[in-house]
């Protein structure tokens, strides 16, 4: 329902879209009426380093910032990301990984050891995962950029809005920027709303 608030919880490393995804989330939101509010935090300038972005909508939201203990989804560009914002989860939301590795710098350089299992690791949390490789869909179709709207079309389907809504707000922007990939990010985010589908039947929680 539109009065209540939707907390969406967006990570993973710069130079994978996170911030650009959000925005087209918001995007839909707004195209539906709801009040929106968002805000990111990128813990490197550069590309590589850690990204987080968070978003609330719903009829009225007052504060940009999701709280810990009530993201609604947890979408992970990367998987170790995921991991590490899992308790901004509420109890029985969802979490939506990318299975393809991208190593940090905070872990290239040493300060953090990667985790072994990221996904099996929030599995053993009770946690609902819907897990997959983004960046296989997108390099099938001929190019990793497509990763973002594998991912939006991951997301697609767990919104309290139709997915066609989140689609059009994608292949708007592509039609106003770079018509000739409107159709290949079309596939991108139906690939991706393919991929959760199968990697839900196997999400049974511990």
């Amino acid at each position: 329902m539109k009065n209540e608030v939707t907390n969406i919880l967006v990570v993973g490393i710069g130079g994978q879209g996170v911030m650009t995804a959000t925005e087209i989330l918001a995007e839909a939101a707004i195209s539906l009426g709801h009040d929106v509010k968002k805000t990111e935090v990128a813990g490197m300038a550069q590309r590589g380093g850690v990204v987080s972005s968070h978003l609330r909508f719903g009829g009225r939201v007052l504060s940009p910032q999701i709280a810990p203990g009530e993201a609604d989804l947890i979408v992970g560009f990367e998987a170790a990301e995921a991991l590490r914002w899992i308790h901004y989860l509420r109890p029985g939301g969802l979490a939506l990984m990318n299975t393809a590795r991208l190593v940090p710098p905070v872990v290239s350089g040493g300060l953090y050891d990667y985790p072994e299992d990221p996904v099996g690791e929030i599995r053993a949390l009770g946690i609902e995962v819907h897990a997959f490789d983004a960046m296989a869909i997108a390099l099938r179709l001929g190019d990793v950029r497509l990763g973002n709207s594998v991912m939006l079309g991951a997301i697609a389907d767990h919104l309290p809005f139709s997915a066609d809504v989140l689609r059009e707000s994608i292949l708007g922007r592509f039609r106003l920027r770079k018509p000739a990939m409107v159709e290949l990010n079309g596939r991108a985010f139906e690939g991706g709303r393919a991929a959760v589908a199968a990697a839900a039947v196997v999400a049974e929680p511990a």
